[in-house]
């Protein structure tokens, strides 16, 4: 059986501690994970159009997609989502679920679930 990718390695990786954070009740370190699992998408959707991404943050690989055209229906919401700032009390402005939609976008932008 061949591995899998690097990118899907970390990418579940960073998925799986979402849900431990979130079981644990720490919606806030589940955000950052979902973040992060957004970032490794978003690397390995440049990468396969040629675009190398060295060096830059999960926030950052997430910002950069957003500029990228021709992304496929509801992923720029998504990626709005991900780049939200939270509120006083560390909750995002609207009711979201960042994990879910990280899932969706590796989904959306590489076919994999």
């Amino acid at each position: 059986m061949k591995p899998s990718p690097e990118w899907k390695v970390r990418f579940r990786r960073e998925m799986e501690v979402a849900q431990q954070a979130r079981t644990q009740g720490n919606e806030g370190k589940a955000r950052v994970c979902a973040r992060r699992a957004a970032g490794i998408v978003a690397a390995e959707y440049m990468k396969r159009r040629g675009i190398t991404l060295p060096n830059m943050t999960a926030y950052d690989r997430i910002r950069f997609l957003r500029s990228w055209p021709d992304l496929p229906e509801g992923a720029t919401e998504v990626i709005d989502h991900m780049t939200m700032r939270v509120n006083e009390q560390y909750e995002l402005p609207v009711q979201v679920d960042l994990v879910a939609e990280a899932q969706w976008l590796a989904k959306a932008l590489l076919g994999e679930s």
